[in-house]
């Protein structure tokens, strides 16, 4: 697994980046130092690309593995409470370890078989995991900030992250018992 530069791996014979990438193609550009035409265009392509029912397609394609995502982790919450009860968080833990992993199977696949269709890639990245757990999508950004700049930039981002994260359901919580 190389660890190219940004500047290396963009001009390289195996990324292309262009135009038609949007939204989240930044995520398959040196992902984890592979090339990024697997994706087919990343995770979005931008709509000039696509007619607009194709469109519509891929928006009820996140809805409907968002649904399943949302399920199997309500499925993890109360099989977890009633196995190993409500004092410690274990099901957001093993939901959050559980989903980065299956994020870093799934990205590791598209990068390096790059057979999936797009419709595959958002149902099961963007649908299924969004549902289950954001942190595999946070897990996956760190990896890239790592890849592409080292050290400092993903521990600000992750440092970032956690405490402001915190910080917002703190002033959340505060805002909600003033007003209700």
């Amino acid at each position: 697994m190389g660890m190219e530069s940004p500047e290396t791996a963009c001009h390289s014979e195996h990324v292309t980046a262009s135009s038609v990438q949007a939204d989240d193609s930044y995520r398959n550009v040196l992902a984890v130092g592979v090339r990024s035409e697997a994706a087919g265009g990343g995770f979005f392509v931008a709509p000039e690309q696509q007619r607009k029912g194709q469109q519509a397609m891929l928006y009820l394609i996140v809805f409907l593995g968002g649904g399943l995502g949302a399920a199997l982790r309500h499925g993890v919450n109360v099989t977890s409470a009633r196995l190993l009860g409500t004092a410690f968080p274990y099901h957001t833990m093993f939901e959050n370890v559980s989903g980065s992993f299956v994020m870093g199977v799934l990205a590791g696949y598209f990068a390096f078989r790059g057979s999936a269709p797009q419709h595959w890639q958002l149902f099961l990245t963007t649908g299924i995991l969004g549902g289950y757990t954001t942190f595999s999508a946070f897990s996956l950004d760190t990896a890239l900030l790592y890849e592409r700049s080292g050290l400092a930039l993903p521990a600000l981002y992750v440092v970032g992250s956690v405490a402001l994260s915190i910080a917002g359901l703190f002033g959340g919580l505060a805002l909600a018992r003033h007003y209700f």
